[in-house]
């Protein structure tokens, strides 16, 4: 089996989290193909030994740890220092160890090898991680899901993060409604919703009136994963975990506070 047909079911996923630990689709896209293009120049490199997946992850994280983050943004101003410094202070290497385990499903023992370490400063990374996303600053968040039990779920997940939940939309207009009324810091939107609309559509609308991190929840990924039109930053996959909707939740504001930092 050739090596692109080995690796290309997991090509979606790598975006999906390259996308969550830049914070954007555009940057965390070009680090997945700087990865393939390292690859296609030296596919001996692959280590065939960690499977697909982990070894795919592997070298993707040779390339983030390596590569100068003006590479792929051109408008970030550069300084000396050393790559991985820069990298990290974009995704600490806390909030990778809690993104390869809650978002993609690695094992603890799977992400020790992608991130080079030991499975003991990967626990260690997690808790890290997820003391920073409980002292997070409050915000209020708009749901649009039309399950009864999944919102919820989600409305509980929020608010045991110590954030407001402004409201819990069924359908595109009612979503639009509730951002205009009281405008959100974060809103986690369901594709499919019950009248037949979008909350691509709804959210398409909200963002036309102001900026706010977005966190999709959808049963088929994939479809928002191919690269080649502007897709989701943040991807959850159903059925989720409650750990990948906090993780997810605080990688969002991580960059909005960013931002505002």
């Amino acid at each position: 089996m050739s090596l692109s047909t080995l690796i290309a079911p997991q090509i979606p996923f790598l975006r999906r989290y390259a996308r969550a630990l830049r914070g954007q689709q555009e940057a965390g896209d070009a680090f997945v193909v700087a990865t393939l293009e390292a690859l296609l120049a030296e596919p001996e490199s692959f280590p065939h030994q960690l499977g697909p997946r982990v070894g795919l992850y592997s070298v993707f994280h040779r390339i983030w740890t390596s590569t100068h983050a003006d590479a792929f943004d051109a408008d970030e101003p550069t300084d000396d220092a050393a790559p991985r410094q820069q990298l990290e202070r974009l995704t600490p290497r806390s909030r990778q160890a809690l993104l390869l385990t809650a978002l993609e499903g690695f094992t603890v023992e799977e992400a020790s090898v992608i991130l080079d370490s030991s499975p003991e400063e990967v626990h260690a990374l997690i808790s890290e991680a997820m003391v920073e996303i409980e002292k997070q600053a409050r915000t209020r968040v708009l749901i649009i899901e039309d399950e009864p039990i999944i919102s919820a779920d989600l409305e509980m997940i929020v608010k045991g993060l110590q954030h407001d939940v402004i409201a819990v939309a069924r359908t595109r207009s009612e979503a639009v409604e509730a951002a205009q009324k009281q405008r959100p810091g974060l809103v986690l939107a369901d594709i499919q919703l019950a009248d037949g609309s979008s909350g691509i559509d709804a959210v398409t609308d909200i963002l036309s009136s102001f900026d706010v991190p977005v966190i999709f929840i959808t049963a088929f990924p994939e479809r928002l994963l191919t690269g080649e039109r502007p897709e989701p930053s943040f991807l959850i996959t159903k059925p989720y975990q409650d750990d990948t909707v906090r993780a997810a939740i605080g990688q969002a504001l991580f960059f909005r506070e960013s931002v505002a930092g």
